[in-house]
Protein backbone atom coordinates (compact mmCIF):
# COMPACT_ATOMS: atom_id res chain seq x y z
CA UNK A 1 0.00 0.00 0.00
CA UNK A 2 1.48 3.41 -0.99
CA UNK A 3 -0.58 5.43 0.49
CA UNK A 4 -0.77 5.53 4.64
CA UNK A 5 -4.35 7.81 4.24
CA UNK A 6 -5.79 5.04 2.38
CA UNK A 7 -5.80 2.51 5.15
CA UNK A 8 -8.91 0.66 6.19
CA UNK A 9 -9.71 0.99 9.74
CA UNK A 10 -12.36 -0.39 11.36
CA UNK A 11 -13.35 -0.34 15.14
CA UNK A 12 -15.25 -3.17 16.28
CA UNK A 13 -17.15 -4.13 19.29
CA UNK A 14 -19.44 -1.23 19.66
CA UNK A 15 -21.84 -1.10 22.21
CA UNK A 16 -22.93 3.14 22.88
CA UNK A 17 -23.45 5.99 21.01
CA UNK A 18 -20.13 7.87 22.33
CA UNK A 19 -18.28 5.07 20.70
CA UNK A 20 -20.29 5.53 17.51
CA UNK A 21 -19.42 8.75 17.22
CA UNK A 22 -15.72 8.30 18.12
CA UNK A 23 -14.96 5.86 15.90
CA UNK A 24 -16.90 8.19 13.14
CA UNK A 25 -15.16 11.35 14.31
CA UNK A 26 -11.89 9.59 14.43
CA UNK A 27 -12.42 8.56 10.68
CA UNK A 28 -12.95 4.82 11.10
CA UNK A 29 -14.15 2.98 7.38
CA UNK A 30 -15.94 0.40 9.33
CA UNK A 31 -17.51 -0.06 12.87
CA UNK A 32 -18.63 -3.59 14.16
CA UNK A 33 -21.29 -4.82 16.57
CA UNK A 34 -21.13 -8.08 18.34
CA UNK A 35 -24.00 -10.67 17.91
CA UNK A 36 -21.92 -13.52 19.34
CA UNK A 37 -23.01 -14.96 22.20
CA UNK A 38 -20.76 -14.80 25.59
CA UNK A 39 -19.01 -11.57 25.19
CA UNK A 40 -18.91 -8.39 27.22
CA UNK A 41 -19.26 -6.34 24.02
CA UNK A 42 -22.59 -8.32 22.38
CA UNK A 43 -25.37 -6.03 21.60
CA UNK A 44 -29.12 -7.32 20.23
CA UNK A 45 -30.17 -6.02 16.98
CA UNK A 46 -32.44 -3.38 18.07
CA UNK A 47 -29.69 -1.65 19.81
CA UNK A 48 -27.16 -2.22 16.50
CA UNK A 49 -29.70 -0.72 14.76
CA UNK A 50 -30.61 2.37 16.60
CA UNK A 51 -26.57 2.79 16.53
CA UNK A 52 -25.99 2.07 13.00
CA UNK A 53 -28.60 4.61 11.83
CA UNK A 54 -25.80 7.09 13.63
CA UNK A 55 -23.66 6.09 11.04
CA UNK A 56 -23.02 7.95 7.68
CA UNK A 57 -23.27 6.22 4.67
CA UNK A 58 -19.62 5.93 3.51
CA UNK A 59 -18.59 3.83 6.85
CA UNK A 60 -19.64 0.04 7.00
CA UNK A 61 -21.71 -1.23 9.35
CA UNK A 62 -20.37 -4.65 10.57
CA UNK A 63 -22.42 -7.57 11.99
CA UNK A 64 -19.98 -9.89 13.70
CA UNK A 65 -21.33 -13.49 14.47
CA UNK A 66 -19.08 -16.14 15.76
CA UNK A 67 -20.42 -20.09 15.24
CA UNK A 68 -23.98 -19.09 14.97
CA UNK A 69 -26.34 -21.31 12.89
CA UNK A 70 -27.25 -19.31 9.63
CA UNK A 71 -30.69 -18.58 10.10
CA UNK A 72 -29.76 -16.55 13.15
CA UNK A 73 -27.37 -15.10 11.23
CA UNK A 74 -29.49 -13.79 8.62
CA UNK A 75 -32.09 -12.75 10.99
CA UNK A 76 -29.88 -10.54 13.20
CA UNK A 77 -28.53 -9.18 9.54
CA UNK A 78 -31.82 -8.09 8.85
CA UNK A 79 -32.92 -6.81 11.79
CA UNK A 80 -30.30 -5.01 12.60
CA UNK A 81 -29.47 -3.51 9.09
CA UNK A 82 -25.94 -3.83 9.36
CA UNK A 83 -24.67 -3.82 5.82
CA UNK A 84 -21.69 -6.62 6.24
CA UNK A 85 -21.34 -9.60 7.98
CA UNK A 86 -18.54 -11.07 9.45
CA UNK A 87 -17.92 -14.79 10.62
CA UNK A 88 -15.27 -15.86 12.88
CA UNK A 89 -15.61 -19.82 13.16
CA UNK A 90 -15.82 -23.45 10.96
CA UNK A 91 -18.49 -21.95 8.70
CA UNK A 92 -17.40 -23.14 5.09
CA UNK A 93 -17.74 -21.35 1.91
CA UNK A 94 -22.09 -22.58 1.91
CA UNK A 95 -22.30 -19.97 4.69
CA UNK A 96 -21.02 -16.87 2.31
CA UNK A 97 -23.25 -18.04 -0.85
CA UNK A 98 -26.34 -17.96 1.16
CA UNK A 99 -25.50 -14.69 2.83
CA UNK A 100 -24.45 -13.35 -0.34
CA UNK A 101 -26.86 -10.50 -1.22
CA UNK A 102 -26.72 -7.01 -3.24
CA UNK A 103 -24.73 -4.48 -1.32
CA UNK A 104 -23.84 -6.52 1.57
CA UNK A 105 -20.22 -6.98 2.31
CA UNK A 106 -18.91 -10.41 3.34
CA UNK A 107 -15.86 -10.97 5.85
CA UNK A 108 -13.87 -14.01 6.88
CA UNK A 109 -12.36 -14.00 10.19
CA UNK A 110 -9.50 -16.76 10.68
CA UNK A 111 -6.63 -17.55 12.76
CA UNK A 112 -4.86 -19.71 10.53
CA UNK A 113 -2.32 -18.55 7.73
CA UNK A 114 -4.31 -18.17 4.49
CA UNK A 115 -2.63 -17.50 1.00
CA UNK A 116 -5.62 -15.17 -0.18
CA UNK A 117 -8.44 -13.29 0.40
CA UNK A 118 -12.18 -14.86 -1.08
CA UNK A 119 -11.33 -18.34 -1.52
CA UNK A 120 -15.04 -19.42 1.00
CA UNK A 121 -16.11 -16.35 -1.40
CA UNK A 122 -15.67 -13.20 1.32
CA UNK A 123 -14.75 -9.80 -0.03
CA UNK A 124 -12.59 -9.10 3.01
CA UNK A 125 -10.18 -11.26 5.16
CA UNK A 126 -9.58 -10.44 8.73
CA UNK A 127 -6.39 -12.37 9.77
CA UNK A 128 -6.93 -12.63 14.01
CA UNK A 129 -4.13 -13.45 16.04
CA UNK A 130 -3.67 -17.05 17.42
CA UNK A 131 -4.98 -17.10 19.93
CA UNK A 132 -7.96 -14.76 19.74
CA UNK A 133 -9.63 -12.53 22.01
CA UNK A 134 -6.18 -12.73 23.93
CA UNK A 135 -5.16 -9.34 23.48
CA UNK A 136 -1.74 -11.29 22.21
CA UNK A 137 -0.65 -9.41 18.87
CA UNK A 138 0.89 -11.58 15.58
CA UNK A 139 4.97 -12.36 15.76
CA UNK A 140 4.71 -10.66 12.69
CA UNK A 141 8.64 -11.45 11.85
CA UNK A 142 8.05 -15.21 12.33
CA UNK A 143 8.22 -17.63 9.67
CA UNK A 144 4.91 -18.63 10.54
CA UNK A 145 3.38 -14.98 9.58
CA UNK A 146 2.79 -14.55 5.99
CA UNK A 147 0.59 -11.82 4.66
CA UNK A 148 -2.17 -12.93 2.42
CA UNK A 149 -2.66 -11.59 -1.41
CA UNK A 150 -5.53 -9.28 -1.88
CA UNK A 151 -7.94 -7.30 0.91
CA UNK A 152 -7.33 -8.41 4.29
CA UNK A 153 -7.29 -6.86 7.99
CA UNK A 154 -5.00 -7.02 10.36
CA UNK A 155 -6.43 -7.83 14.08
CA UNK A 156 -4.97 -9.44 17.45
CA UNK A 157 -3.37 -7.09 20.33
CA UNK A 158 -2.90 -4.24 18.22
CA UNK A 159 -2.94 -1.01 20.31
CA UNK A 160 -2.42 2.90 19.71
CA UNK A 161 1.72 1.76 20.68
CA UNK A 162 2.03 -0.75 18.11
CA UNK A 163 -0.17 -0.19 15.22
CA UNK A 164 2.53 1.82 12.79
CA UNK A 165 4.94 -0.77 12.85
CA UNK A 166 2.29 -3.71 12.50
CA UNK A 167 1.32 -1.78 9.11
CA UNK A 168 4.56 -1.41 8.03
CA UNK A 169 6.24 -4.76 8.83
CA UNK A 170 2.97 -6.68 7.39
CA UNK A 171 1.92 -4.21 4.78
CA UNK A 172 -2.13 -5.10 5.57
CA UNK A 173 -4.35 -3.71 3.77
CA UNK A 174 -6.83 -2.26 6.56
CA UNK A 175 -7.06 -3.29 10.18
CA UNK A 176 -9.57 -4.50 12.99
CA UNK A 177 -8.77 -3.24 17.04
CA UNK A 178 -11.69 -3.97 19.70
CA UNK A 179 -9.60 -4.46 22.82
CA UNK A 180 -6.83 -2.42 22.36
CA UNK A 181 -8.85 0.73 22.51
CA UNK A 182 -10.88 0.16 25.70
CA UNK A 183 -10.11 1.46 29.21
CA UNK A 184 -11.42 -1.81 30.32
CA UNK A 185 -13.17 -4.64 29.49
CA UNK A 186 -15.82 -4.02 27.11
CA UNK A 187 -15.53 0.00 27.33
CA UNK A 188 -14.24 2.21 24.88
CA UNK A 189 -12.27 5.22 25.29
CA UNK A 190 -12.75 8.04 22.29
CA UNK A 191 -9.07 9.02 23.52
CA UNK A 192 -8.04 5.90 22.12
CA UNK A 193 -9.82 5.25 19.52
CA UNK A 194 -8.69 8.60 18.07
CA UNK A 195 -5.37 7.53 18.96
CA UNK A 196 -5.15 4.29 17.05
CA UNK A 197 -6.67 6.23 13.68
CA UNK A 198 -4.34 8.84 14.14
CA UNK A 199 -1.66 6.17 14.76
CA UNK A 200 -2.47 3.83 11.80
CA UNK A 201 -2.27 6.31 9.36
CA UNK A 202 0.72 7.93 10.50
CA UNK A 203 -0.78 11.07 11.49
Amino acid sequence: MSESSALFVKICGLRTARDVDAAVGAGADAVGFVFAPGSPRTVGAAEARELAGRVPDGVLTVGVFRGQPLAEVRRLTEESGVRAVQLHGDEGPEYYGDLRAPGRTLLRATAEPVERCGEYGEDLLLLDAPDPGSGKPWNWGSARFTAPQGRWLLAGGLTPANIREAVLVTGAWGVDVSSGVERERGVKSPELIRAFVEAARGR
